[in-house]
């Protein structure tokens, strides 16, 4: 039988440190299913999701609990069998974001997307400089499931409003 576990990390970045966790986990015959790693201001955060036998789950999680020259606070959770929600099944969509940087402006699209019931299923945001300003410009790119019944059009069009009351740009539509 097998048992997933989901590792978060994160620590001060240098090299390596995927190598360290990535050993830990070989070492106690777990398979690195999928992860999402990433430098941060400075710092490595990520998320991994491990698939091991479940008679190696205990002793992989204390090992990885452990202490060691990485630098990295991991924590580990083992994920159930069968998901604690059930997936949302729906219609899968982008959405992508770019305009003026200004707080606020994550908090307001999630509000939209939640009061139509769609469930983000990635999401990716980055603050940069505009080309030729220096300006700082926000951008994100989300993929979405919504419910089969909500209305696109009703769901594009609100987006556009906030958009608009943001002074951001907006594109929503089907993944491609």
């Amino acid at each position: 039988m097998l048992s997933t576990l989901i590792i978060t990390m994160f620590g001060p970045d240098r090299p390596g440190l995927v190598e360290s966790t990535a050993s830990r986990v070989a070492a106690h015959g777990g398979n690195w299913l999928e992860s999402r790693l990433l430098h941060l201001s400075g710092h490595f955060t990520g998320i991994v999701r491990v698939e091991i036998p479940s008679a190696q789950a205990a002793a992989l999680t204390a090992a990885l609990r452990l202490p060691d020259a990485s630098g990295l606070t991991l924590v580990v959770h083992e994920a159930s069998a069968t998901p604690a929600v059930a997936p949302v099944l729906g219609t899968p969509a982008t959405l992508e974001v770019v305009g003026h940087d200004r707080p606020g402006i994550v908090r307001a699209l999630s509000k939209i997307l939640a009061s139509h019931g769609v469930n983000v299923e990635e999401l990716s945001t980055e603050r940069i400089s505009a080309p030729m300003t220096g300006e700082p410009i926000f951008q994100a790119r989300a993929s979405l499931t919504f419910p089969s019944g909500v209305d696109a059009a009703t769901l594009k069009q609100d987006l556009e409003k906030i958009a608009s009351d943001l002074m951001v740009d907006v594109r929503f539509g089907p993944k491609k």
